[in-house]
């Protein structure tokens, strides 16, 4: 078999086939992130110095696929997408830092006037934000999942409302008897900080279930092949990103991110049950 085209020192490999370093981006980044894209390739480039490739995946199955099967040496990855490329072997490098923080988890919240606990929750309705929703469903059904409540099972009735905001108005309105809303890590607070956000003023209108153990933000994951010098070589091209100006502009519009943190071996397996 070929090897694998390198770069001058012998320390950044990319996939086969390949003079680029590929890193991939989902489509789902607004326009105005897309116009970054050429930015970051020229950042990344002379980071690495050698050539590098920024392109766009069509879907976050296709990111995956591109990653496991070398086509991308590393790409930018929700937390799902992360926890689906860790547990099939691939590295995540590095993590997103925000608000303070790498890491989120969920709340499942109710009405504070028909408050639950989590043995009351068969026979009720759920409301969702997506199946994709890291904060607004898949934390949640995941934490279930580890305590013997599958939400098939358990829920009446599931909806997945589209938005945070139309599955707490679905909580409150009463069409539903429980959701799932973003919350700080750490210790338990007097409510979850999400509903300020989403539904601002009516944080005492909530009661708090229980919270899911925590995930990390989004991150940079590595395609299968990469080399452990090129993994310390891009490592560092990313922990470094914000303390340049132009960095920090890539950091806003592209990953909505204050910095990058490296990413702890397997800390994405709190989504490892969905």
């Amino acid at each position: 078999m070929k090897p694998a085209p390198t770069d001058p020192t012998g320390s950044l490999r990319t996939g086969p086939g390949r003079s680029r370093f590929r890193f991939v981006l989902p489509s789902s980044l607004s326009a105005g992130a897309r116009i970054c894209a050429p930015e970051l390739e020229a950042w990344l480039s002379g980071a690495l110095g050698r050539p590098v490739e920024v392109g766009f995946a069509e879907d976050y199955r296709a990111l995956s696929t591109e990653l496991l099967s070398d086509r991308a040496d590393a790409g930018w990855a929700p937390p799902y997408v992360c926890a689906r490329l860790e547990a099939m072997g691939a590295r995540v490098l590095a993590r997103a830092h925000r608000r303070g923080g790498s890491t989120y988890r969920a709340a499942l919240v109710c009405r504070a006037e028909s408050p639950l606990q989590l043995s009351q929750l068969g026979g009720t309705t759920a409301a969702w934000v997506d199946r994709d929703s890291v904060g607004g469903y898949l934390l949640a059904a995941a934490f279930l999942k580890l305590k013997k409540l599958d939400p098939e099972r358990t829920f009446r009735t599931e909806l997945f409302a589209g938005s945070y905001s139309a599955a707490v108005e679905l909580l409150l309105s009463g069409k539903a008897d429980v959701t799932s809303v973003y919350a700080p890590p750490g210790p338990a607070h007097s409510g979850p900080s999400g509903i300020d956000e989403i539904v601002p003023g009516r944080k005492s209108h909530v009661a708090v279930v229980a919270y899911t153990d925590e995930s990390p933000n989004d991150g940079v994951a590595l395609g299968m092949s990469q080399s452990v010098e090129a993994t310390e070589l891009l490592g560092r091209a990313l922990t470094t990103l914000h303390t340049t100006t132009s960095g920090k502009r890539l950091l806003a519009a592209l990953f909505n991110a204050e910095r990058f943190e490296l990413a702890p071996r397997l800390s994405y397996r709190a989504l490892y049950r969905v």
